[in-house]
């Protein structure tokens, strides 16, 4: 078999379409992937540069995802903080009204109200968490939130007692009135009775203010009243049994005092979670930013022109078939000179 003979102008082309070849593949494989480094082999600084950034946005990726929970749970405590001062202000109403009557019936509706709102302000204090986390159940909750990698940057959001206890609020039962088992007599002509008794007459009580001796002079019961004998009272009996209601004001003051000392706590317990929040949510911010920062440092390291390259493998197909209809020449310009022999 005759040995093949190329030409120094064949060997040129050749391996001007080998040269072609490889730098089209590496253009397809840009195209491909959008990357123009998609190894180490490809640049090794490049790709290690990037690859280090990819994976530090990945891990602060998932710190954000933390973060923004912890910003929802804070905002569940400020929402529950928000409420229970509403309910509050309501209680003050209530205790002042009370303070402000001196009726039996008023008192106990008043009473049935304050605490009523005590235990909305329980309900919401115990309703406040989010995610098993409930910073207004008490001192012993907390929030770890963490804001870097090595997790030498964090802070601890610690909880607070929110329930009427925690705030100091008592119970109106049994302390803003008391009341008390009492006998009236039913009203007669011949009636003796001491000062501090009662007698009742057509159903309705009246208290002894002046001892009645049962003297002619003082058988008559309009008398009796008109001379401030017998004082009328609100309450009313059909058997000369009923209950007398002491109203306590200083109680009542001292639960709008309460009151007014459980919306200062509650204030600074918004103030405390508000600054906190503030600083989760800059930190969130500030994190989603360096995240961009990074994957477009990344992406600047590793990805591909598109346009260009696309214009790249345009002239390498131009550059390809210019090389492969030289070769043809030069092959067909071999077989001339051949042909002479």
């Amino acid at each position: 078999m005759a040995d093949i003979s190329l030409t120094a102008s064949m060997r040129s082309n050749l391996l001007s379409l080998q040269q072609t070849q490889s730098l089209m593949d590496t253009t397809q494989e840009r195209l491909s992937t959008g990357k123009k480094v998609n190894s180490a082999i490809d640049n090794p600084s490049s790709y290690y540069t990037a690859q280090s950034l990819t994976n530090r946005a990945s891990d602060l990726s998932s710190l954000l995802d933390s973060m923004g929970q912890a910003v929802q749970t804070i905002q569940a405590a400020n929402e529950g903080i928000e409420a229970i001062t509403e309910f509050a202000s309501q209680a003050k109403a209530i205790a002042t009204s009370a303070n402000d009557t001196s009726e039996a019936d008023s008192i106990e509706n008043y009473m049935k109200q304050f605490d009523e709102i005590l235990k909305q302000i329980d309900g919401i204090a115990k309703d406040s968490g989010y995610k098993g986390v409930n910073l207004l159940d008490g001192e012993d909750q907390e929030l770890k939130v963490v804001f870097n990698e090595d997790r030498s940057s964090s802070l601890t959001v610690k909880g607070d007692d929110a329930s009427s206890a925690g705030l100091g609020l008592e119970a109106s039962d049994g302390k803003w009135a008391t009341k008390t088992d009492k006998t009236a007599t039913e009203y007669a002509t011949n009636l003796k009775k001491d000062a501090g008794d009662f007698v009742y007459k057509d159903g309705k009580v009246y208290e002894v203010a002046k001892a009645i001796d049962g003297t002619t002079t003082q058988h008559d019961f309009d008398a009796l009243v008109a001379d401030g004998s017998l004082v009328a009272t609100e309450y009313t009996t059909t058997d000369g049994n009923f209950k007398e209601v002491n109203i306590d004001k200083d109680a009542i003051s001292k639960s709008i005092t309460q009151v007014e000392d459980a919306v200062s706590k509650l204030r600074n317990m918004a103030s405390v979670f508000g600054n906190n929040y503030s600083i989760v949510e800059n930190r969130e911010e500030f994190t989603e930013n360096l995240i961009n920062v990074l994957e477009e440092g990344a992406d600047k390291l590793t990805l591909a022109d598109m346009n260009e390259e696309s214009a790249n493998m345009l002239a390498l197909q131009t550059r390809q078939q210019l090389a492969i209809n030289s070769l043809s020449l030069a092959s067909q310009a071999a077989q001339s000179v051949l042909s002479l022999f």
